[in-house]
């Protein structure tokens, strides 16, 4: 499995890396500080899942969500944001990624989202949104 981090927050990225690093041992993980950087990586190394945070300098997640979805269909994409689900959850949905995640509960449900997505699994709970 292929999973792509893009946040231009080093010590989120670095948090996300270690819990998945050590849930899925076999993935291969990267990471891209913007939204131009990550669609640069998936142009040379396809991901089955980008973690895409919503607020970013240049693009934000939110912006880049159509063209990821017309030139990487197959990505599953995991919106992680300090928002609340309120404010955003739906309207990532609407906009074609797969789950929301806030980045309050990555240590809890981080794991349980990026299995959820890559199952395909429809779910909604309280802390997360998968779709």
């Amino acid at each position: 499995m292929n999973i792509l981090i893009a946040d231009d927050n080093a010590t989120i990225r670095t948090q996300i890396r270690e819990l998945l690093t050590e849930s899925f041992p076999a993935a291969q993980i990267s990471e891209a500080v913007d939204a131009f950087e990550a669609m640069a990586q998936l142009a040379l190394v396809p991901s089955d899942v980008l973690l895409l945070d919503i607020n970013m300098p240049g693009r934000t997640g939110l912006e880049v969500l159509e063209e990821l979805k017309t030139h990487y269909p197959h990505t599953r994409v995991i919106m992680v944001s300090f928002h609340p689900e309120a404010q955003y959850a739906a309207r990532s949905l609407r906009a074609g990624a797969r789950a929301y995640l806030n980045k309050e509960n990555v240590p809890d449900d981080l794991v349980r989202t990026v299995k959820a997505v890559m199952n395909v699994r429809q779910d909604v709970d309280s802390d997360i949104c998968v779709r």
